[in-house]
């Protein structure tokens, strides 16, 4: 089947919310962040209220995240003074009786430390959910990738990089040849399992795992917007008991421009036994442990920004089975554009509406 690139970037994905802001860092100066190459301008007023607004002064198109709020709590442009209340409600100093000098805003949620924007009437209960029973919430933090959304996110739709990029989790070279892995395609998301043979790594001790532990590695990723909730746990090899700790890490695919991705990454854990009583402590070592997952691959990811978004001419094995049915679901579900199939009237999803991928029997 031929594929096609992508849609092109478009201002629509702020129907879904996304995370774009640690809470902590908006201060007293506004703050830009960016989605699918649109800047809005975060700010606090008077009285500390979060509030969003386009990022371009209706007079002179001047980025209002240059200026400053004002002890009134209204956002003033660096260049003319314009200045604007929360609602986007603008005035010019040098001509206030000058009418339709409003900048349009956006709604902007607080949830897990984070603000989340999203176009006005987007329920915010639609958010999605990131924790589940028995794991704690242990922290969040933002990567920038300097490569395209479908790059970033290619990445993080295998496991077969994890020996090569990685020094942490999961195996080495030497344990390629123990993998346990299948993937199921459904029309609105992808679920991955991997296991194999946990590497030495001193961090890891810390947790109670040992090398040569089952490493289990299951996500589900959706596009509504784009994330990937990831559940990794080890295993005794022998006994197949649970070892004390269980990471969960919903991590949200954010593009910021045509070549810049954010990554924002949610950390909780489940831990047992003796552990339990350290998790103050264990937390910050839980999400440290993440943060340097995450920077293993924006380390190397520069390498490969300019991959093209079609994949015509890779010689794509097993493991990339699911890069194939998440690329059509990202142009579909998440862009809004059509496949080629649906174009033609037919199925835009795979002739079986589920496909399994197994290379062998599951493990649990």
């Amino acid at each position: 089947m031929k594929r096609i690139a992508l849609a092109p970037s478009r201002p629509e994905v702020t129907r879904y919310f996304h995370p774009v802001l640690p809470a902590s860092r908006l201060r007293k100066a506004p703050v830009q962040v960016q989605i699918a190459g649109t800047a809005y301008a975060l700010f606090r007023d008077e009285r500390g209220r979060a509030a969003a607004v386009h990022d371009r002064c209706p007079h002179r198109f001047a980025p209002l995240s240059k200026g400053h709020v004002r002890p009134d709590g209204r956002l003033a442009c660096a260049y003319h003074g314009w200045n604007f209340d929360r609602d986007g409600r603008g005035q010019s100093p040098s001509q206030p009786g000058l009418t339709k000098c409003d900048v349009p805003t956006m709604q902007l949620v607080e949830r897990h430390g984070y603000f989340w924007l999203a176009e006005h009437g987007v329920a915010p209960s639609t958010i999605p959910e990131l924790s589940a029973p028995g794991y704690r919430f242990c922290g969040a933090f933002p990567v920038r990738f300097d490569a395209p959304l479908h790059v970033a996110f290619d990445n993080f739709s295998e496991d077969e990089h994890t020996p090569f990029v990685h020094t942490r989790l999961g195996w080495t070279e030497e344990g390629c040849g123990d993998i346990a892995f299948d993937a199921e395609n459904f029309p609105d998301r992808t679920e991955v399992h991997y296991a194999a043979p946990q590497r030495p790594s001193r961090v890891a001790r810390i947790f109670g795992l040992r090398a040569g532990d089952r490493f289990h590695n299951d996500w589900v990723t959706r596009f509504d917007p784009v994330h990937t909730i990831y559940t990794t746990q080890w295993k005794d090899p022998k006994t197949h008991a649970p070892r004390p700790l269980s990471i969960r890490s919903p991590i949200f695919f954010v593009p910021e421009t045509e070549t810049t991705t954010l990554l924002h990454t949610f950390v909780f854990t489940k831990l047992d036994g003796h552990l339990a009583r350290f998790f103050p402590i264990l937390k910050h070592l839980a999400t440290a442990m993440a943060w340097g997952e995450i920077r293993d691959d924006a380390a190397f990811i520069p390498t490969v920004k300019g991959t093209p978004r079609s994949l015509d001419g890779m010689r794509l094995g097993k493991y990339d089975k699911p890069i194939i049915h998440n690329h059509r679901l990202l142009e579909r579900l998440y862009w809004g554009g059509e496949t080629p199939a649906a174009r033609a009237g037919s199925d835009p999803m795979d002739p079986e509406p589920t496909n399994t991928y197994l290379s062998r029997k599951r493990e649990r």
